[in-house]
């Protein structure tokens, strides 16, 4: 973590007041919601649905879910009407809030090699949840006894990896889990989203990306690479290396920074938008 990470913030929160219309983009779990071993569970952290419905009333900010998820999946469990843009599939799927979806096209030919790897995965009888995805295949560990956690790891890999590279497949390590993808990543999202505001005319945005995973790693590093201010921010309770600028904590680290989001678009001053210590930017594990 650079050593100015808490400057970086409050920079960045007294820029969303001079800037064109900010863009927050924002990972769904672990990020806005803590991690369920029934993903279909997995609701926002207590204050957020509420901060982001303040955010979007105010009218400035123009508001993404980018998620490994389906988008279908988002939506029910954020419960914001009308729903959030949401960028699914780590970017191969868009869903629009007027319910639009696009979908990125996948090679029939890699299709075919993730129906095959599926079924193979099936007849191995792993205890790791098997997802399929329109565009991927992912293996989930997350609550297995560790040994158990290594066996269904070594068995994915093996068939995982002398796939990867083939047909635009591409192996993504994530918490707890392994994904054979083709496609958009995190990162191709982003790029996707800044290119449609500059396209406006309106000058550089200022742009936050918040996200706890590996895979939102891609999407730090095109945040911060962007023209206009920007913030990538790891959301997690336990510090990792990462490329992000800061770390907070969730819930009340994460919901400190959210309320500071909305009274910086009402003007208030950098210092004054959440308590002392409501966003850890120090960059040290506890």
């Amino acid at each position: 973590m650079r050593p100015d990470a808490a400057e970086k913030i409050e920079g960045f929160l007294r820029a969303l007041r001079a800037g064109a219309g900010p863009v927050l983009l924002l990972d769904y779990d672990g990020t806005l919601a803590p991690f369920h071993l029934d993903r279909f569970q997995a609701r926002p952290w207590a204050g957020v649905r509420e901060l982001l419905e303040e955010i979007r009333q105010q009218g400035r900010t123009r508001m993404a879910v980018v998620s490994g998820r389906p988008a279908e999946e988002i939506r029910p469990l954020l419960g914001l009407e009308p729903p959030l843009e949401i960028w699914g599939l780590h970017g191969v799927e868009r869903v629009r809030p007027d319910g639009r979806r696009e979908l990125e096209r996948i090679a029939p030919e890699t299709l075919e090699e993730l129906e095959r790897l599926g079924a193979r995965l099936e007849n191995e009888s792993l205890d790791g949840l098997l997802e399929r995805k329109p565009n991927a295949l992912a293996v989930h560990w997350r609550g297995v006894a560790p040994e158990r956690a290594a066996e269904i790891e070594r068995k994915t890999r093996a068939l995982f990896e002398p796939a990867a590279g083939r047909g635009g497949l591409k192996l993504l390590q994530f918490e707890a889990g392994l994904e054979l993808r083709a496609g958009r990543n995190k990162g191709g999202a982003v790029e996707a989203l800044l290119a449609e505001e500059l396209a406006r005319g309106a000058g550089a945005p200022a742009v936050a990306y918040l996200g706890d995973d590996f895979t939102d790693e891609e999407a730090f590093r095109v945040v911060n690479r962007a023209a206009g201010a920007h913030l990538s921010v790891l959301v997690r309770t336990e510090w990792r290396e990462t490329e992000a600028d800061a770390w907070v904590r969730p819930p009340e680290e994460l919901l400190g920074l959210l309320r500071g989001w909305v009274a910086a678009l009402r003007g208030y001053a950098a210092d004054a938008v959440a308590p002392e210590g409501a966003v850890r930017t120090d960059g040290l594990p506890a």
